[in-house]
């Protein structure tokens, strides 16, 4: 990508434009971001010269988040707008993965999420105090106001662990604390996406949801609530697990409760299969907003029935489950793509060791990808950097193509293997699926792994000199070489502290 290319997220930012009779979301160009960016970062290069957008981005954060009192506030705030524009394309881009994640028969868009976390006005000057706890106006004075109206991607970057071990891109943070946005998900909330369990939809259900329910079910819950709630004040502990199966003693107590109330239910069980089925009432009260009760009573029969116009059940549970499974994708790939890597830079550092004609160079394999991923170097320029003879020996011990290529393979299996588990377990696949099964879920992980990975990895290797090494699995590999690196540094110096 070329500089100006790249380096103009620093300034363009996204923003609702309050203009016309509906929210929108335009891009503006905010000048005040490009002359600081341009100043900072192009002034004093070289043609030949590349910025890499990790140290763009140090540095901004750098400006920024100094708690000083001798930088000057107006430039913490000018670094601080160009990395508010950055953060306002993810948070779109976050908004649309979650439209995208929930499927398309819910009663919303991604543009009815964005008023909650868009919400930065592109111009205000804004700086964290000395504790980089609170937001801070900087007026045209010089002087310092607290925020009344907190912007949510000063939020972000408040928040944002440049130095953590496990370090995160600002991109993947955005998404992330987008996702944890309280105003969002209480939004969703209203939609009936709040990915609680069972218990915890009973365990704080509202009056208004209640009224919806049968007189037998409002029995039933409140029965559920003098017990299951009892027993959690008592034995709440930080950490604990939230939310646990009602148990046995538990059950036995509501069941006696119930007989003096709504008739006899007989065992465990059948409370449990009771009290779920209120949980999906709920859910679909959520979902429809329905106003009316969920069942009616039915003269004929003498008893309530559940509503012909509501959606059946199944649906709407394997909608969830559906949303739930696509999550879990995603989580699930950065936990295969760590794998993988770990496992084939062991795997190549063991082949090296015991290769006659390699052995010597062993310790320079870490050593050398460090320098291509971390600083840019050619195979050509690592080669003599490490001692070695020429840029085919360099390719031949590190070749960061193949190591993509192998990666990415391990990548896909531990892929594959998690998700087959979690379809069997839902219900998605066969516990012995078909070859033709295999084949196809294999195709469509593969599609979604390179989308998500593996494609940018391979075109910034194909850009030469002029890639630039920030995909995710550039990222990733960088952090795992880190890791091995520090692993190693320490074993030698236990190692000579023993001697």
């Amino acid at each position: 990508m070329p500089v100006m290319s790249s380096l103009s997220q620093y300034w363009n930012i996204w923003r609702m434009s309050l203009a016309t009779e509906h929210l929108q979301y335009k891009c503006y160009s905010v000048s005040l971001a490009q002359e600081f960016i341009q100043a900072q970062f192009l002034n004093s290069l070289t043609p030949e010269a590349s910025l890499k957008p990790q140290d763009i981005e140090a540095a901004l954060l750098a400006n920024f988040r100094v708690g000083s009192k001798n930088r000057d506030p107006i430039q913490r705030a000018q670094a601080g707008l160009c990395l508010r524009c950055y953060v306002s394309e993810a948070i779109l881009k976050a908004c649309r993965k979650i439209d995208y994640l929930f499927g398309h028969t819910k009663a919303f868009t991604y543009q009815d999420l964005l008023p909650f976390v868009l919400n930065d006005d592109g111009k205000t000057a804004v700086i964290l105090d000395l504790d980089q706890k609170t937001q801070l106006r900087l007026d045209d004075q010089g002087q310092l106001h607290p925020m009344t109206y907190k912007f949510f991607s000063v939020e972000i970057l408040k928040t944002y662990q440049i130095d953590a071990s496990s370090r995160m891109s600002l991109e993947n943070w955005a998404y992330l604390q987008t996702r944890q946005n309280p105003e969002l998900k209480a939004f969703l909330a209203e939609f009936g996406f709040q990915h609680l369990s069972d218990w915890a939809l009973l365990n704080r259900v509202r009056p208004a949801q209640l009224e919806r329910l049968s007189e037998h079910d409002r029995h039933l819950v409140e029965v559920f609530h003098v017990v299951y709630r009892r027993d959690r004040r008592r034995c709440h502990q930080p950490g604990a697990k939230k939310s646990a199966d009602p148990s046995w003693e538990q059950c036995q107590e509501m069941i006696n409760r119930l007989r003096n109330s709504c008739g006899i239910v007989s065992t465990p069980n059948e409370l449990i299969k009771l009290l779920k089925q209120i949980a999906v009432q709920l859910k679909e009260c959520d979902i429809w907003k329905s106003r009316e009760p969920l069942e009616i009573y039915h003269v004929d029969n003498q008893s309530y029935v559940t509503r012909s116009d509501l959606p059946h059940t199944e649906i709407d549970e394997l909608d969830i489950e559906q949303q739930e499974f696509l999550e879990f994708i995603y989580q699930q790939l950065q936990v295969a793509l760590v794998q993988a890597i770990d496992q084939e830079l062991g795997n190549r550092l063991d082949r090296l060791h015991h290769s006659r004609r390699y052995a010597s160079l062993a310790d320079r394999f870490i050593p050398g990808l460090q320098l291509y991923y971390t600083e840019n170097k050619s195979l050509k320029e690592v080669a003599p950097l490490l001692g070695m003879t020429s840029w085919d020996q360099a390719r031949r011990v590190l070749n960061p193509g193949d190591l993509l290529h192998q990666i990415r393979t391990r990548t896909i299996q531990h892929l594959l293997n998690l998700l087959l588990k979690k379809a069997q377990a839902k219900g998605f696949a066969a516990l012995y699926p078909s070859p033709d099964y295999l084949t196809e879920l294999a195709a469509q992980i593969e599609a979604f792994a390179d989308q998500e990975v593996f494609q940018e990895a391979v075109e910034e290797i194909k850009a030469g000199k002029q890639r630039s090494l920030n995909s995710p699995y550039a990222q990733q590999l960088r952090t795992c070489l880190n890791d091995r690196r520090r692993r190693e540094d320490y074993e030698l110096s236990s190692l000579s502290n023993r001697v």
